[in-house]
C-alpha cells in the first residue's frame, strides 16, 4: 500500500493508520472502488515448500477461479500480477498457455484472451485482455522503491487510471 500512497498521492503513508504499523482497510477499500481497481490472489490454496515468502518454493494447489470473478466483473480488460509465480499460474489458466519463454518479463504485456462461461454454463463468453507483469510489491524483491512506484506509476498511467 506504500507503494499505492505513492503512486496516487505522493506519500508512501497515505494509507497507514497514523504512526501504527498497518493500514486502513476502509481507507484502501474506498479508494479501490472509486478507482476501478480490482484485486485478487492467483491462488486460493498453496503450499509452501520452505519457511519462507519466496514464491520459487511456492506449489499452486489451487488456482483463482477466473470464471466467476469474470461473473462478478464482466468488464475487465486489464490484469496485473505482481511476480513470476502469479504470472505462470494465471497463464496456466488459459486453454493453450503458452510456453515459458513467452510469459511477459517484468514491465511488460502480452494478450490474454480468456474464454470463460458465464454461471448458468450456456453461454461462452470471451474477454480479451492485456496482462501487465508488474514489479513484485515485497520488500524482499531487491529493486528500489522508487523504482517500483514508477513501474506501477507507468502502469497506471498506461490503463487511464492516473
Amino acid at each position: 500500500w506504500r507503494i499505492y500512497g505513492s503512486v496516487f498521492f505522493d506519500d508512501v503513508d497515505y494509507f497507514r493508520v497514523g504512526d501504527e504499523k498497518r493500514f486502513d482497510p476502509e481507507r484502501i477499500r474506498a479508494f479501490m472502488f472509486e478507482r476501478g481497481i480490482a484485486s485478487c490472489p492467483t491462488v486460493t490454496k498453496a503450499i509452501r515448500e520452505t519457511g519462507n515468502a519466496s514464491d520459487k518454493n511456492l506449489t499452486a494447489v489451487t488456482p483463482v477461479e477466473l470464471d466467476i470473478i469474470f461473473q462478478q466483473l464482466p468488464k475487465v480488460e486489464t490484469l496485473f500480477t505482481t511476480g513470476g509465480k502469479a504470472t505462470e499460474v494465471l497463464l496456466n489458466l488459459l486453454v493453450e498457455p503458452p510456453a515459458k519463454s513467452k510469459y511477459p518479463k517484468t514491465n511488460q504485456s502480452m494478450d490474454y484472451p480468456y474464454e470463460w462461461q458465464s454461471n448458468n454454463n450456456k453461454k461462452v463468453n470471451v474477454n480479451n485482455l492485456t496482462l501487465y507483469r508488474l514489479p513484485s510489491t515485497s520488500r524482499a524483491y531487491p529493486l528500489a522503491l522508487d523504482k517500483k512506484v514508477a513501474a506501477y506509476k507507468d502502469f497506471f498511467k498506461k490503463i487511464g487510471k492516473l
